[in-house]
């Protein structure tokens, strides 16, 4: 299990906002570029979003770009990601973990390791 916890989830409506953040071990956080995950009831899990060490290279899943904002405070080794607009469709298990882009805007985590997670329900 990577050493992460995730928090900020909860049952928002649609249209709405949501804040997670994650707080990770100096042995991860300083060292890999940091995203976020989800994985839908039934479905496989999918990369959301991916933020470099340096904060400079951002890359977001096409089904969520201009809605969620991915960010890092290095010095507090948490990262965020700011939910708007949410979309029933967004719901499920929101992970934080290291991440890579391999080719096609594919997200992945390349220590195959998960937290806990945080559950985002967005319904009416």
């Amino acid at each position: 299990q990577v050493p992460v916890v995730e928090s900020g989830g909860g049952l928002v409506q649609p249209g709405g906002s949501l804040k997670l953040s994650c707080t990770a071990s100096e042995s991860i956080f300083l060292v890999y570029a940091m995203g976020w995950f989800r994985q839908a009831p039934g479905m496989e899990r999918e990369g959301v979003a991916c933020l470099s060490l340096s904060s400079t290279v951002i890359n977001y899943a096409d089904s969520v770009k201009g809605r969620f904002s991915i960010s890092r405070d290095n010095t507090k080794k948490m990262l965020y990601l700011q939910m708007d607009s949410l979309k029933p469709e967004d719901t499920g298990m929101y992970y934080c973990a290291p991440c890579t882009v391999l080719a096609g805007n594919n997200i992945q985590n390349p220590l195959l390791q998960w937290g806990q997670g945080t559950l985002v329900t967005v319904s009416q």
